[in-house]
């Protein structure tokens, strides 16, 4: 059997995690909302046409903030569309999907749901096709106590309360040549700039995330960053990265692909940080990685003009499930820089859930490692010295087939690892040497003889996660064994 070894200290800290890192992501696109969270007549709707069963589901995930209305679809929107009765609400053309919209749900009905969820709304405005008063209009709406007519206005729609929303999106994707009023960098820096600085005005609380490339392949990536940043860095708190990850027959690279994140994240860190030495600023930009997945099924087809059409409807296995831990560890590993991060999507696209209309929801593989980093992935992140068997990749080159990350809490450590290895299993030793006072371990591994396996509607349950018990002797590494292509989940109590 191949072997690994991991050393673990408290001393070695990367930062502490914060919880928006385990976000999500709602967007007017396919059946994310409506037959996804919404869905009015469902054996499982509330009162206000909410899925019980995806608000359930989305709790028991751990997701803390989730990221609305868009996505591309924000770059058409007008959120006066989606407020006041509903009976009232113009059906519209939503050209980014080429679907038909009814504003059945809008702001409050999210609002509500974000509440019920027990997650933080993350906003984000039309800079596409709208811009600065737009967005202090949407501010003033959401956020201002009263007295004026935009804040009377919510209150009249029936919620007198401010809501309070902090974290905010300032567009989406517009370096992107597809997105409906794709700007250049210049011109989307000095719109940032000015909208975030109007913003502020209203409510100087608040915090903005920039728009960054749509991916580390982009012609203009590095280059973009560097001069939206140079004319919004005092405005903007965060900037966004987005990446999708998918398996074109090359399994070896595909479960590599956390190595991209990596390098992706590393490049944008170096470039907010170029800028700040270059401007002579003394704030650091922090990172909104608020897309990222795995993705497959681009089957958008355009011009159907259907109301919730289904797309990209995929069905993950378990080897996606291993990527999309290996993704969380990448996020984990910068937990100094990425403050923000959003797995798109929620429901139904490319999603952790799936509904059926009228019928169940149930849990993708993916949602798996998910939950578990939720759940325990608190506390400060601990850089790990790894000492792993390498392969290599078509894609990546030369790369580790384990990788891995910890956190330290109140309540002691747990170890996030993948083993990338499709030929067997590899036995990873813990060096607690650190960690004299470990008195009990458990084990949770996510893996199958079947690396094809997946979760459906009639086999909702076919991928589960394990749990067992690791026997610990004091004073004395600890030895696991990863199954081939598995994500594993190693808890010590200290």
């Amino acid at each position: 059997m191949k072997t690994a070894t991991l050393t673990l200290d408290p001393a070695f800290r990367v930062g502490p995690v914060h919880p928006r890192v385990f976000g999500s992501f709602v967007e007017h696109m396919g059946r994310c909302v409506y037959t996804g969270i919404y869905e009015p007549g469902h054996p499982s709707a509330d009162a206000d046409g909410l899925r019980e069963d995806v608000l359930a589901l989305t709790r028991e995930m751990g997701v803390s903030v989730v990221r609305y209305p868009g996505g591309n679809f924000v770059s058409g929107y007008r959120w006066e569309d989606g407020v006041g009765p509903v009976e009232d609400r113009p059906a519209r053309l939503d050209l980014a999907w080429q679907s038909l919209e009814t504003n059945a749900f809008g702001l409050h009905e999210f609002m509500t749901w974000a509440d019920r969820a027990n997650v933080e709304p993350m906003m984000a405005v039309n800079l596409g096709t709208r811009g600065v008063q737009e967005a202090v209009d949407l501010l003033e709406y959401t956020n201002h106590p009263g007295g004026t007519a935009l804040s009377d206005r919510r209150a009249a729609n029936g919620r007198r309360e401010p809501y309070g929303i902090g974290l905010w999106c300032l567009g989406n994707e517009m370096d992107g040549p597809w997105q409906i009023g794709h700007k250049t960098a210049e011109e989307y820096g000095r719109l940032a700039q000015e909208t975030g600085k109007a913003m502020k005005f209203v409510d100087p609380s608040i915090e903005l995330v920039a728009c960054g490339s749509s991916n580390a392949h982009m012609p203009t990536f590095g280059s973009w960053e560097a001069t939206v940043l140079s004319h919004c860095y005092d405005e903007a708190d965060y900037i966004s990265l987005h990446a999708y990850y998918g398996q074109d027959g090359d399994l070896a690279s595909f479960l590599a692909s956390a190595v991209d994140m990596d390098a992706f994240i590393e490049g944008v860190v170096a470039t907010a940080d170029h800028v700040r030495a270059k401007l002579g600023k003394t704030k650091r930009i922090r990172l909104s990685f608020d897309e990222w997945n795995v993705w497959y099924t681009d089957d958008f087809a355009g011009g159907t003009w259907e109301q919730a059409p289904r797309m990209s409807e995929d069905l993950f296995n378990v080897a996606d499930a291993v990527v999309v831990g290996s993704l969380l560890i990448s996020l984990l590993k910068h937990a100094d820089r990425v403050g923000v991060a959003c797995q798109a999507q929620l429901a139904n696209l490319l999603a952790p859930i799936r509904t059926e209309p009228g019928g169940p929801a149930w849990r993708q593989t993916i949602f798996h490692p998910f939950a578990h980093a939720a759940a325990y992935a608190k506390g400060d992140a601990l850089r790990v010295v790894l000492d792993a068997p390498r392969q290599e990749t078509a894609k990546y080159g030369d790369v580790p087939l384990v990788d891995a990350v910890a956190t330290q809490d109140e309540e002691g450590v747990t170890v996030f690892a993948v083993n990338r290895d499709t030929e067997g299993p590899i036995g990873l030793t813990l060096d607690l040497r650190a960690f004299p006072g470990v008195t009990g371990a458990e084990r949770i591994v996510l893996a199958d003889e079947d690396r094809t396996a997946a979760n459906t509607a009639a086999e909702p349950e076919r991928v589960t996660p394990r749990r067992a018990e690791l026997p610990v002797r004091p004073g004395e590494p600890l030895l696991v064994e990863l199954p081939p292509v598995s994500w594993n989940v190693i808890r010590l109590s200290v």
